[in-house]
């Protein structure tokens, strides 16, 4: 039996997921935003109802979805119980990485099931989300008696999942944002030093993209450490000199990045077996000064 769905939040995720759910045949009952335009819209693509509060919109629903931001939703769900909106059995869920299920205190209070559930993926747009969401990974936290229903949740968007424990949420959210926030950073990093090199900005993006897919795709055939290449891997210890050089009399605000970067990466090329422990030791010892 499909449930009656109320999502508090209209961004990028709860938009997404509201549309994805209404589309496999669950009712979204009520949306709510503080932004009018972001609850119209969701409100019209599922056929829902604006509500006029957040507690309207829990007290429609089966399942509530709290898709505010992160730093919102303990005010949000705190505002709801203190006018009643939760009922004993209710399921409540916040999809926030960071943050445990703990932030729903106030609605287990008054006798919800709660929990957190988090696609591990980058959204940055309704479109964007529209397209990755279905077929993620989704970690799930919280009340055990839940975990059924969330598994449904996660099926039903053509997901895995795992569980996790609520003390180990910080690091599980630091791992998806090194990779991903911090990919970022790294690829601009890349355009800097093209740029450096008197590269148009345009013409390195176009230059660094193939190679930057290329290396995710060894990644997901080959693995890490196999997935490896370069300079550091190979035990060349005169390029990666010549980098730092480099990197120091041109762009010194980033030798530190790349160092740490760099020495971590020795660490990579030793399990990979391409470097002995004695060019490993040189690597480090260069990259750490």
């Amino acid at each position: 039996m499909k449930k009656r769905v109320g999502i508090i939040g209209a961004g990028v995720v709860g938009t997404a997921m509201g549309v994805i759910l209404s589309r496999q045949g669950w009712e979204v009952t009520g949306v709510y935003d503080l932004r009018p335009e972001s609850t119209r819209f969701l409100a019209q693509e599922v056929g829902a109802r604006i509500g006029s509060s957040p507690t309207e919109v829990s007290r429609s629903a089966d399942v509530v979805l709290v898709t505010t931001s992160d730093s919102a939703i303990e005010g949000v769900v705190r505002g709801i119980a203190k006018e009643g909106g939760f009922g004993q059995g209710q399921f409540v869920a916040h999809m926030s990485g960071a943050l445990s299920s703990d932030v729903l205190w106030a609605a287990r209070e008054q006798g919800a099931i709660t929990l957190s559930i988090h696609p591990v993926q980058s959204f940055a747009s309704v479109e964007r989300a529209l397209q990755n969401l279905p077929g993620s990974v989704f970690s799930i936290e919280g009340d055990e008696r839940g975990f059924e229903l969330a598994a449904e949740v996660v099926k039903t968007l053509g997901g895995e999942f795992f569980f996790i424990d609520k003390k180990a949420k910080p690091l599980y959210h630091a791992s998806a944002c090194v990779v991903s926030n911090y990919l970022v950073t790294l690829v601009d990093f890349g355009l800097q030093l093209m740029e450096q090199a008197g590269i148009p900005r345009e013409s390195a993006h176009r230059a660094l993209l193939p190679l930057i897919e290329g290396t995710v795709n060894n990644i997901v055939n080959i693995g890490i450490p196999g997935a490896l290449t370069g300079p550091i891997a190979r035990g060349d210890v005169a390029t990666v000199t010549r980098h730092l050089d480099s990197i120091r009399g041109m762009m010194p605000e980033w030798l530190g990045f790349y160092r740490v970067v760099g020495y971590h990466t020795v660490d990579v090329a030793r399990a990979k077996g391409t470097i002995d422990e004695t060019t490993a030791l040189t690597l480090k010892n260069l990259l750490g000064s």
